[in-house]
C-alpha cells in the first residue's frame, strides 16, 4: 500500500448518498475509486456464477482472493461501471437478491481477510475515494480524511423506493424501510468491522442537504487536510 497516495474514505449506511458522494469527490480530483460495497455485491454474483453456496466459507474465501474486478468512473455515465471477469455487470449487482447476498458474505471474517488486501491495492497515485462501511476504521485506518455520512432511516427509504419506482419492482415504500432498518442492524451489530464512525471521522448528516452541499463540505474537508 502507497503511503505517499491520499486517501479519502466515506462510510456510512445503505441510502446515505455515499456512492454519489464518492463518484463526484473522485471525478472532481481525478482520483481512483473503491466501492468496497460493490466488491460484496460482485462476490455475491461471483459465487452464483460459480455455483459457489453463502455457506461455504472456504470457498467463498477462495473465490474472493482471486476475484477479478474493476471499477470504472466517467463523468458521462451514471454510476460506476463495475466489470467482472471482463463482463460488464453493474446493473446485474444492484438487483435486491445482491443486496442481499453481500450482506451475508460481508458478515464472515475468513472474506473480508481475504478482500482485504485487493481492497487497499487500490490506494495508488494520485488519490483514491474509497466507499464503504468500514473504510475508515479498519481497510484505510491511516486515511488523510474520514467522513461518516448518514441520513436519517425515513429518508434514505423514501430515496431508495424513488429508484426502484423506475424499475417497477412493485416493492412497497413500508417493505424499502423495513428492509433499510434490518440492513442496519445487520451492519452495525455484526462481530466483524460493524458499522460506526471512526474516532477521527467527519460525520455529516444528509438528511435535509443536497448533494451538491454534501459535495462542497466535503471538498472543503478533503482540501484542508490534503493541501500541506
Amino acid at each position: 500500500m502507497s503511503v505517499q497516495a491520499p486517501i479519502v474514505t466515506v462510510d456510512g449506511p445503505s441510502g446515505s448518498g455515499k456512492g454519489t458522494i464518492c463518484k463526484l469527490l473522485a471525478q472532481r480530483f481525478g482520483w481512483h475509486l473503491l466501492d468496497s460495497g460493490a466488491l460484496y455485491r460482485v462476490l455475491g454474483l461471483a459465487a452464483e456464477h460459480h455455483g459457489v453456496d453463502l455457506a461455504d466459507e472456504d470457498a467463498l474465501e477462495v473465490l474472493a482472493a482471486h476475484l477479478d474486478v474493476q471499477f470504472k468512473s466517467s463523468a458521462e455515465s451514471e454510476g460506476v461501471q463495475v466489470v467482472l471477469e471482463g463482463e460488464e455487470v453493474t446493473a446485474a449487482i444492484r438487483t435486491e437478491t445482491c443486496s442481499q447476498a453481500a450482506s451475508v458474505v460481508a458478515a464472515i471474517g475468513k472474506v473480508r481477510a481475504a478482500l482485504l488486501e485487493r481492497q487497499r491495492a487500490f490506494a495508488e497515485e494520485p488519490g483514491l475515494v474509497a466507499d464503504g462501511r468500514d473504510m475508515g476504521t479498519v481497510v484505510f485506518p491511516q486515511a488523510d480524511v474520514k467522513i461518516f455520512l448518514t441520513a436519517s432511516a425515513e429518508e434514505r427509504a423514501n430515496r431508495r423506493y424513488k429508484q426502484l419506482m423506475h424499475k417497477d419492482t412493485g416493492a412497497s415504500l413500508q417493505q424499502v424501510l423495513d428492509d433499510i432498518k434490518a440492513r442496519d442492524d445487520r451492519d452495525m451489530n455484526r462481530a466483524v468491522a460493524p458499522l460506526k464512525p471512526a474516532k477521527d471521522a467527519l460525520v455529516l448528516d444528509s438528511t435535509v442537504l443536497t448533494i451538491d452541499e454534501v459535495l462542497e463540505r466535503v471538498v472543503q474537508e478533503v482540501n484542508s487536510k490534503t493541501s500541506s
